[in-house]
């Protein structure tokens, strides 16, 4: 995953440890020098990679065509948790998705911001991407009002799907999952704690963490919208609706994926 700034260093943690969770085998983070040896004995599990920093604090992307071999040997990439600087996190993106071939992307946070302005390298990669934006990055991205977008939650989920060629989690008190073809379904059995801060970076890391064992990007956003909301449901009984920290989500994914595993044919 590319991830992680200064001032959100944790946001690449919790992802990073999100997808262990799901069952990644093994994890990379990219991100800024001036994290990355703290970063690495958080997450002892990880190969952390130090990128050299813009001078606004972001991953340079000067560095991204020195990332692309690299990313090429991945099954599955997540970028954006984390990253504050919206150009360097825009140019980053447009390179690495126009040269990287192989694995299927999950875009987040940073990096939904500025995706209107790169629609050539994302088409490149239609059909092998998942986006996870909230109202407000969804409005950015169709360049509409946040209004126009809550009222018309699955409507706008569906245009973004269309125009991007990609799997969309539109993410809310009701989740929707559209694909490309404008099939969709939701989530409504959430709570309210599954805002809490990082809440969305520990979804993005589910989603990917899925996908490198090899779901469809569909089927990973289903179950990763799943697994994130029935952690938060299991936390409910115990902590009660509010209060609980994105980092308890995190525990709790292999015990519901153990729970549901005779229910399901298993990925790789």
């Amino acid at each position: 995953m590319i991830a992680g700034s200064p001032e959100v260093p944790g946001a690449a943690l919790l992802a990073g440890v999100a997808a262990l969770r799901a069952g990644a085998g093994k994890l990379q983070i990219a991100t800024v020098a001036s994290i990355a040896p703290h970063l690495g004995l958080a997450v002892p599990e990880a190969l952390v990679v130090a990128l050299p920093e813009s001078p606004e604090g972001g991953i340079s992307p000067m560095t991204a065509k020195l990332l692309v071999p690299r990313l090429e040997r991945c099954d599955a990439v997540l970028i954006g948790p984390g990253m504050l600087d919206e150009e360097a996190v825009r140019d980053l993106a447009a390179t690495v998705l126009d040269g990287a071939d192989g694995p299927t992307f999950v875009l987040d946070a940073g990096a939904l911001t500025r995706l209107a302005e790169i629609t050539d390298a994302l088409r490149r990669q239609r059909g092998r991407m998942v986006i996870t934006p909230h109202t407000g990055e969804m409005a950015t991205l169709l360049g509409i009002p946040r209004r126009a977008v809550m009222a018309d939650l699955l409507g706008s989920a569906r245009e973004a799907a269309c125009r991007l060629q990609a799997v969309v989690a539109l993410k809310g008190a009701t989740t929707y999952i559209v694909s490309p073809q404008g099939e969709a379904w939701f989530f409504d059995e959430g709570n309210v704690g599954l805002a809490t801060s990082g809440s969305g970076d520990t979804l993005a890391g589910i989603i990917v963490g899925l996908l490198a064992r090899g779901a469809t990007p569909l089927k990973a956003a289903m179950w990763g919208v799943y697994l994130h909301g029935e952690a938060g449901n299991r936390l409910s009984h115990i902590h009660g609706h509010v209060g609980f920290l994105a980092r308890e989500l995190l525990d709790a994914i292999p015990r519901i994926m153990a729970d549901l595993a005779p229910l399901c044919q298993p990925l790789r």
